[in-house]
């Protein structure tokens, strides 16, 4: 991409990753590039109409940065004890389950072979 811009098109695309709520405003069709462009280089990047397009990245990173002190205010609170407890129940229920098919499988195993054995109606055996 060794295009040449014109050096006003450079300093726009510096003021936009500065102001980066810019990008949204035309991903959602609220305003186009030619408008933005126009408005830089009619105000200018010091007039007070920017100030609503910055810091859309701080803001992203703050959001972050709250699921994670979250997460780790949980963990803190967390009673370890009690998280045991619910371990051991629930292995206890699967213990349980798997037990009850053990038995179905168990069951039907040897139903289906003594009733194979007695479907076949001539019996061959050596002498």
């Amino acid at each position: 991409m060794g295009k040449n811009l014109h050096p006003s098109v450079e300093q726009f695309k510096q003021f936009v990753k500065r102001h980066p709520k810019m990008i949204k405003e035309v991903r959602n069709g609220n305003k186009t590039w030619k408008e933005f462009y126009e408005d830089w280089y009619l105000f200018g990047e010091e007039d007070e109409i920017w100030e609503k397009y910055k810091g859309a990245k701080e803001e992203e990173t703050s959001t972050s940065n709250g699921f994670m002190s979250k997460i780790v205010s949980s963990l803190k609170n967390m009673d370890v004890n009690n998280l045991e407890k619910h371990i051991a129940s629930f292995q206890e229920a699967i213990s349980a389950i798997q037990s009850v098919i053990g038995q179905f499988q168990g069951g039907n195993q040897n139903h289906s072979h003594t009733s194979a054995q007695n479907h076949h109606p001539f019996s061959f055996r050596k002498d």
